[in-house]
Formats: structure tokens, C-alpha cells, sequence
């Protein structure tokens, strides 16, 4: 049996998360089109009968322009240096940049094996997949994708599958991820706002669940959460006027939450501020992240 550990690594938008969930069969990261969507590392576990490839979630790679996103990148960077194998993403859909050339040569360098998977093929010509292919020249490994369309994705486990050693389950069968319930609440908390909002408020987001209880009877979650954001007037841009930003976002975000837990949700949230916390340490550990550094 194949076993082992795979970071997907690459840009931000890259489509990182989008491609584990669909290898995975169920959301264990959230999506939207904004980059720093992923903030942590999230393991999400594929289990087959003669595999268990546990994929390792990482936030997008770009310079980083305050203390979270410090923290962001190491989380990548520490990612990359303990696993069997690395997939860097590359999004080619307008070609491939020399940021992305000069990061793959970067990996390749490293004592791990890589492959290249370039992502989105969905939305490119097959000419351009083709000049992107003959530019990556000598990549090891190299497998076009497209996660949404489903589009050469067992090929892509095949590959991953002849890269990793073998070995025994890391996980349970019916595992697919490392993270709690809790932890995805949040996160699906932060990805309404990162659809619903624009320009530097849904990055200055951070979410505390303050309550998370399964009633007696089993039919109905109380959640409560906090909405931590930087500035004053972004909070009054989060509640909207006479609150009814917050009651679309909340709202959004109790559906999909229904969804992910199996059960009806009493979502209570509240909005506060917390000046430039993405700056702080303390406040950077208090919200959860770089936990693992």
C-alpha cells in the first residue's frame, strides 16, 4: 500500500484548495477568488483501497506585507521541508510568469520530488497548454488539471501514487481531515466574507467561536461567533446599513453551514474591533494562527 504526506504549494489562486476538496470528495478548505483565502495549514486525507494520500493545504505564496502574512508564508515554507512529495500549483490560463518559473526551480532544487500541475485548464486554448508545457521544459513531472471540471485528475493520483513510499494508514478510513467542526465554522464564516466584501476588509478578518453546542434533542447547533476586524469603519462596512450586510453574510453563511454539519444552525454573530491586529503576535496566536510553527 502507497502512504504518505503531499504539500500543494504555489501562488496565490493558484487553485491549492479547490483541488484537494474535489480530490478529497468533501470541503476541508475554503474558496474564493481573493489570495491569503487559506491562512493555516489544513490537511485533507484521500483514502483508496491501495492509497492514502494525505494532502497538506498551505496559504498562497507572495510577498508579505505585515506580520499574519509572515506568519503565512513560514507556514508554507515549514510545510514544504517534512512531506514525501510537493505538487506546485500553477495557475496558466494567461501563461506562466517567471514568478512561477524561478519558485519551481526554487523546489526543484530541494531534496524532495516535485511535480508540476498546472491548473485551470478549463479556461485555456490548447495552444497555450501546449507552449506552457514545452516552456516548463524539463520539470520532472508535469500533469495538466482542471479540479472544477474534473478534467485528468485520476492521472494526477496515479503520478502522486508512484511517488510516495510505502507504508501504512496515516489516518483512519473515514477521516478527511485534521481540522475540527470548529475550526471549519470559522472558516466558513471567513469565506462568506471573503465573497461578500471588498479590497482590505475580508483580509482583516479574523473569527472567534465563542459557542459551539449540539442541543439535547440533536436537531439544532448554537453557534455564536466574533467578526474581528481592524478599523472602525470597516465594522460599520461588515454590519451595513441598519445591519443588513451582516444579516446577508450570516445568512449566507448558516446555509452552508447547515449543509456541512447535517443539522439546522441558531447563528448569533457579533462584530468588534481590534486595531491592526494582523501586526500583533499575541493577537495573531490568540485568533489560531501559525500554531503549528
Amino acid at each position: 500500500m502507497k502512504s504518505g504526506t503531499v504539500a500543494v504549494i504555489g501562488k496565490a489562486n493558484a487553485g491549492k484548495s479547490t483541488l484537494i476538496n474535489v480530490l478529497v470528495g468533501e470541503k476541508v478548505s475554503i474558496v474564493s477568488p481573493k489570495p491569503q483565502t487559506t491562512r493555516d495549514r489544513i490537511l485533507g486525507v484521500l483514502t483508496e483501497e491501495d492509497c492514502q494520500i494525505v494532502f497538506v493545504d498551505t496559504p498562497g505564496l507572495y510577498r508579505a506585507d505585515n506580520l499574519l502574512n509572515s506568519v503565512m508564508q513560514k507556514t508554507t515554507e515549514d510545510s514544504a521541508k517534512d512531506v514525501d512529495l510537493i505538487l506546485f500549483l500553477i495557475d496558466c490560463h494567461d501563461g506562466i510568469s517567471e514568478t512561477d518559473k524561478n519558485l519551481l526551480a526554487k523546489y526543484e532544487k530541494g531534496k524532495i520530488p516535485i511535480v508540476a500541475v498546472l491548473t485551470k485548464i478549463d479556461i485555456m486554448t490548447e495552444s497555450l497548454l501546449i507552449s506552457c508545457l514545452k516552456e516548463l521544459g524539463d520539470t520532472t513531472e508535469i500533469v495538466p488539471v482542471s479540479a472544477r471540471k474534473g478534467k485528468n485528475l485520476k492521472e494526477l493520483v496515479k503520478v502522486i501514487k508512484s511517488q510516495l513510499p510505502d507504508g501504512e494508514k496515516l489516518f483512519k478510513e473515514d477521516i478527511i481531515s485534521d481540522r475540527s467542526e470548529k475550526f471549519m465554522i470559522a472558516e466558513i464564516m471567513r469565506e462568506k466574507i471573503l465573497l461578500k466584501t471588498d479590497k482590505e476588509i475580508p483580509h482583516g478578518v479574523a473569527i472567534t467561536v465563542n459557542k459551539f453546542a449540539l442541543r439535547e434533542d440533536g436537531a439544532l447547533y448554537d453557534i455564536s461567533l466574533d467578526i474581528i476586524c481592524e478599523r472602525a469603519n470597516h465594522k460599520a462596512i461588515l454590519i451595513g446599513k441598519q445591519g443588513a450586510k451582516i444579516k446577508e453574510i450570516s445568512s449566507f453563511a448558516r446555509q452552508d453551514m447547515e449543509k456541512f454539519l447535517g443539522r439546522k444552525v441558531f447563528l448569533t454573530t457579533y462584530v468588534k474591533v481590534k486595531e491592526d491586529w494582523r501586526n500583533s503576535a499575541s493577537l495573531i496566536r490568540e485568533h489560531g494562527y501559525g500554531e503549528n510553527d
